[in-house]
């Protein structure tokens, strides 16, 4: 069975049209989303109302629960003061433009979503704030794979699409406890995979076309999709609806920061 797995929209509609185009061109059987439906973008309600008119299974997204559960929620870590400035404006933006049954939508989405073995989650099996970037060390993301109870994990929020693979091999594990002495176990870890679906409607990747992946369950080929759409459209709407100028500007350039060197120092305590 082809699978499509699509991942951080943030309310860009003309986005998501587009790459739902692709995957009905690619004879994809299922689709998964894997959150952050809302934030950012100018269409929150429109891109809720899509997913759910499609029934696409949907996991919560950090953004799609500082929506419901406000700001305290958060435990991301903007790289400056400005940045985080204009998230808050987004996120006020957002809470007032969203409709009620938007809401309890999000509310009620699962941070898990599992197919045999695989899982998808939004940022990692233990929160949908964590970022699992591709230079994560090796340890610790085969951790959370093992963690998911999966061969595959597919996540998102890192807004780059990426595939990592854990080779196979034998991990030991040496523990000591007080009055219990030392004990070591030793196991051995099958092929695990890390697939992150990048960005539908905020790529981060240097280019402005949105990215989704492809998954074949018969044969385990993973195809990183990127696709083109009228972005131009996205940033007019965004500078129409009084969102910061800078959401268009980063979306036409699919860059992360633009304001990165400001004060870098600076770490989000919120």
């Amino acid at each position: 069975m082809k699978l499509a797995v699509i991942s951080c929209i943030h309310g860009n509609y003309e986005a998501l049209d587009a790459v739902l185009c692709d995957i009905d061109d690619q004879k994809a059987e299922q689709i998964y989303c894997l959150g952050d439906l809302v934030g950012y973008g100018p269409y929150p309600n429109a891109v809720v109302e899509m997913i759910r008119s499609l029934d696409i299974p949907t996991c919560q997204g950090c953004w799609d629960e500082d929506i419901v559960e406000g700001l305290n929620a958060c435990e991301c870590s903007y790289p400056s003061q400005l940045a985080e400035k204009r998230g808050r404006l987004a996120h006020e933006w957002t809470n007032r433009a969203i409709n009620p049954e938007v809401r309890e939508y999000l509310a009620s989405l699962p941070m898990t979503l599992r197919l045999d073995n695989l899982c998808f989650v939004h940022g990692s099996p233990n929160s949908q704030h964590e970022y699992l970037l591709p230079t994560m060390d090796g340890f610790a993301a085969l951790e959370r794979v093992l963690a998911a109870e999966a061969d595959v994990l597919f996540c998102g929020h890192t807004h780059v699409p990426y595939l990592r693979e854990l080779e196979n091999g034998t991990l030991s594990v040496r523990v000591q406890q007080p009055g219990q002495g030392e004990t070591q176990r030793q196991f051995t870890a099958p092929l695990k995979r890390i697939v992150n679906a990048g960005s539908v409607g905020e790529p981060r990747h240097g280019r402005p076309n949105a990215t989704y992946v492809l998954y074949d369950t018969d044969t385990t080929q993973v195809t990183l999709r990127e696709v083109p759409y009228d972005y131009k459209k996205t940033c007019a709407a965004i500078l129409e609806q009084g969102l910061p100028p800078i959401f268009a500007w980063r979306l036409e350039r699919g860059m992360e920061f633009a304001e990165r060197a400001e004060d870098a120092g600076h770490v989000c305590e919120r």
